[in-house]
């Protein structure tokens, strides 16, 4: 019988924020949970998370904001995936999202939202349930 890979999960801090303590939670309790897990550290661009996420192959990305950018940042990342045709790559989001956001966002290409003590195991349970295709 053929192994299946891990999922493979970029965890990225677009924009300006410098607090990334709750995406190294993230990211290290996404790889407990036996995921293979690229953490792109603070400060990237769109244009470099989308980068990193082509050179990488992964399966998910993972945006953490806490700097209230969140509406400008995640929708050109995901309009960035869309002209490099990668569709296929869940995007999630955390950070500092107000409720009133979260619509936005999820029409804007965010498959969910998990907001401040969000137990990293659901998190886990969410990409293995909704990931776009087989590993």
């Amino acid at each position: 019988m053929e192994k299946k890979r891990p999922i493979k999960v970029l965890v990225a801090k677009p924009g300006l924020d410098g607090h990334d303590r709750g995406a190294k939670v993230v990211a290290l309790g996404l790889r407990d949970e036996g995921m293979e897990v690229i953490y792109s550290g603070l400060r990237q661009t769109p244009e470099k998370i989308v980068q990193t996420a082509i050179q990488e192959d992964v399966d998910v990305i993972g945006l953490s904001c806490l700097s209230g950018a969140h509406n400008r940042l995640f929708p050109e990342i995901t309009s960035r995936l869309k002209e490099k045709k990668m569709e296929n790559v869940m995007v999630i989001a955390g950070g500092h999202i107000p409720e009133k956001d979260i619509a936005f966002l999820r029409e804007n290409g965010i498959s969910a939202v998990f907001g401040h003590g969000t137990p990293v195991k659901s998190i886990a349970e969410y990409i293995r349930q909704n990931i776009a295709f087989n590993l």
